[in-house]
């Protein structure tokens, strides 16, 4: 060998030396910055590499790393090459030297998800991530990283540009209007619901945001193995005690959920249950519209693109043949493609159960009301439930009122938040904190391995008054927040304070809104003076009902909330609806019906609104209107027809005394839908004397005030 060669080949090696002291550098650089250890001179530490071999990042013979072998040219597409090779995930980042966010050119096929996608400089400082949708969700752990690509490719925001290109009608089909595939794995889309709109959500609609969980596994890396990709099981069954496997998973069921969503008459199987069977019903839409509406019948391949084709022979199910892509389905219309695409967003989501299984229901119900729409014999969903029980109702106003804000004052945070509570009963004051999805199962249970629960012996209500349904028991954590926000109390010190006699308009007066539920006020009744209370007027207090049924867990079930029904019929025999239930002798509205209490108040009530309008349009000159929904309830009444219309959005101002007495008691007997349960006296009582006072003895003529 000669010595120009041999000097060659010592400054090729010492080149090459030097380049591996740098990468090797750069790694340790990175894992430090990780905090993990240093690698001793290795790129990465050999648990780590024999970890990442095993996993799907790691499987070259896949075809997501394979697909484009057979291509001429043989590369990877600037569509595609972000996630499915190394240099295009380091082209979209920029950390090749490229523009960051866009992939500049073709990749390279024979590339995997490699060390060097994630652990790099750029993906070490990572804090953000823009969904397909164009929303950015920063402030994430390390698994920004994971959503980059397990986001899918389409949203809500892609189907409906599509869809307004094309401007068909719902229900008119046309050769050229695609289905959109949202492609494969979008967990991350999933995990964050309708934060990033990763199914397709339909107008007018509220969509579960992202799922919470629990602190320390809300987010990709807190629930799988980031090399392995596998999921930390063992740390799964601290609180889901059957689970003992992956597979156990699909049979977890939690108490917030605790609605039939797939209507099958079953709330013990596992949420992967319902779903499925809610996609089977989605299925049996899909292809009853495509035949019926449409005419062209449709049948699903989730293997073969573009996974919907014409069902030649219209046997309903994929024949030889039939799942080639010259077949593929050619007559898609807006309604179509809006439930295919969820259709298809939870089939290519296998942990879709556990990334966000609330949203799904949604999505999948939705999808199917929105086919029945057009179908003349609708799939049949009496049976089946879109949303979980109000405190686990994550898209109620209840919880999503503040979201613009970014923030619940402390005035709501201790009952619209999951940490408002056990912060209350800790601190004893209530402070501003960013909106949560719903109540969490650490709203109520001070352990999750134990479920024991937050004490709280005596509850201050609004009035000031100090209650209990006795030391230890588990129904006053309820009370917290079903007493409402305002009382007898508040009501005399506003009026006190504009000091305006009983008929005299003053504009110092406003209405006073008790707020909802305040089950706990009506229950105790004279005691927490939740309702307004006549001076000189005797009212009962307590309603007892029998011992083991007086209080809210003994009559509801605390987690579904539903009422206990079958307990009832021991004393109460058998009933179609409790609300017909009447123990108690009186007349009470003086109709002269055989009724139950419940319908004894409904009249009650009714005449309220009736003495309310009569006196505010003869006594104040301006008429007035109610609606339950609508802040702030009341409306001037325009064009005085009884009804607040939608052009009467003027709220009522012009309010006296005694027009404020009676329409708070008009709003806290609305505001409580079980009144009649939890004590028809109390209630009787403060609507017949509201009556009284703003209608006069005429109002209250052949009633019975209890």
């Amino acid at each position: 060998m000669s010595r120009k060669l041999l000097l060659a080949l010592g400054i090729a090696l010492l080149f090459a030396a030097a380049a591996v002291a740098l990468m090797q550098g750069a790694s340790r650089q990175v894992l430090a910055q990780e905090g993990g250890e240093e690698c001793d001179g290795a790129p990465c530490p050999a648990w780590i590499v024999e970890a990442w071999a095993g996993s799907a990042h790691a499987d070259e013979t896949a075809e997501a790393f394979r697909h484009w072998d057979g291509e001429d040219p043989q590369e990877i597409p600037v569509t595609c090459a972000k996630c499915h090779s190394e240099g295009g995930h380091l082209d979209f980042l920029g950390a090749d030297g490229s523009a960051a966010g866009v992939v500049d050119a073709p990749a390279p096929v024979g590339t995997l998800v490699s060390c060097t996608v994630c652990h790099n400089p750029v993906s070490v400082d990572k804090v953000s991530v823009v969904f397909p949708s164009g929303v950015e969700i920063t402030g994430t752990d390390a698994s920004v990283r994971c959503m980059e690509c397990h986001q899918g490719l389409e949203s809500t925001v892609g189907v409906n540009q599509v869809l307004a290109d094309f401007g068909l009608d719902p229900d008119e089909s046309s050769p050229d209007l695609p289905f959109l595939n949202i492609h494969y794995f979008a967990a991350g889309a999933s995990l964050y619901g309708s934060d990033v709109h990763g199914g397709y959500e339909f107008e007018g609609k509220a969509y579960m945001p992202k799922f919470g969980h629990v602190p320390g596994y809300d987010s990709c890396i807190g629930c799988h193995n980031m090399h392995t990709l596998e999921l930390k099981v063992t740390e799964c069954a601290v609180c889901h005690q059957n689970v003992t496997g992956a597979e156990d998973l699909k049979t977890v069921r939690m108490p917030g959920s605790l609605v039939d969503y797939d209507g099958d008459g079953s709330i013990t199987e596992g949420i992967y249950e319902e779903l499925e069977d809610l996609q089977a019903l989605l299925y049996q839409a899909i292809q009853a519209y495509a035949s019926e509406v449409v005419g062209t019948p449709i049948v699903y391949d989730p293997l073969a693109y573009p996974y919907f084709f014409i069902d030649t022979n219209a046997n309903g199910s994929v024949d030889g043949g039939e799942a080639i892509f010259p077949n593929r389905y050619n007559a898609f219309t807006p309604r179509l493609v809006q439930a295919a695409y969820n259709y298809q967003a939870y089939e290519k989501d296998p942990g879709a159960f556990a990334h966000n299984g609330k949203y799904y229901a949604q999505l999948l119900y939705d999808s199917i009301a929105t086919l029945n729409e057009a179908l003349a014999q609708p799939v049949d969903l009496a049976q089946a439930h879109r949303d979980p029980a109000g405190h686990f109702n994550a898209t109620a106003e209840a919880f999503r009122h503040w979201d613009a804000d970014g923030e619940v004052p402390g005035a709501c945070s201790k009952c619209h938040t999951a940490g408002g509570l056990p912060f209350y009963l800790k601190q004893g004051v209530a402070i501003s904190v960013p909106p949560t999805t719903s109540l969490a199962c650490s709203t109520c249970h001070s352990s999750l391995e134990e479920f024991t629960l937050f004490a709280s012996d005596e509850v201050t209500f609004p009035s000031k008054a100090k209650l209990s349904f006795g030391e230890g028991v588990t129904s006053n954590l309820c009370l917290n927040c079903h007493q409402g926000r305002e009382s007898t109390v508040s009501v005399n010190a506003h009026l006190a304070a504009a000091g305006a006699g009983d008929d005299e308009v003053s504009d110092k007066i406003r209405f006073i809104n008790v707020h909802y539920f305040a089950a706990g006020a009506t229950l105790f009744g004279a005691e927490a003076q939740g309702a307004y209370q006549y001076e000189g007027q005797e009212y009962v207090g307590r309603f007892a009902h029998v011992p083991g049924f007086d209080t809210c867990a003994s009559c509801h079930n605390v987690h579904a909330l539903t009422l206990q029904e079958t307990a009832c019929t021991a004393c109460h025999g058998q009933f179609e609806d409790v609300a017909a239930i009447r123990m108690m002798a009186g007349d009470y509205d003086g109709d002269g019906a055989q009724e139950g209490v419940a319908g004894e108040l409904t009249t009650l009530h009714e005449g309220l609104l009736a003495a309310l309008q009569a006196y505010a349009a003869d006594t104040i000159g301006t008429p007035i209107a109610y609606d339950a929904v609508a802040y702030p309830y009341w409306f001037v009444d325009a064009n005085g027809n009884g009804a607040h219309d939608a052009d009467e959005a003027d709220g009522y101002a012009t309010w006296t005394p005694r027009l404020l007495r009676a329409a708070y008691n008009y709003q806290y007997a609305a505001k409580d839908p079980g009144a009649f349960a939890h004590n028809a006296r109390y209630i009787a009582q403060v609507l017949y004397d509201s009556l009284l006072d703003v209608g006069g003895e005429g109002a209250v003529a052949g009633m019975t005030r209890p």
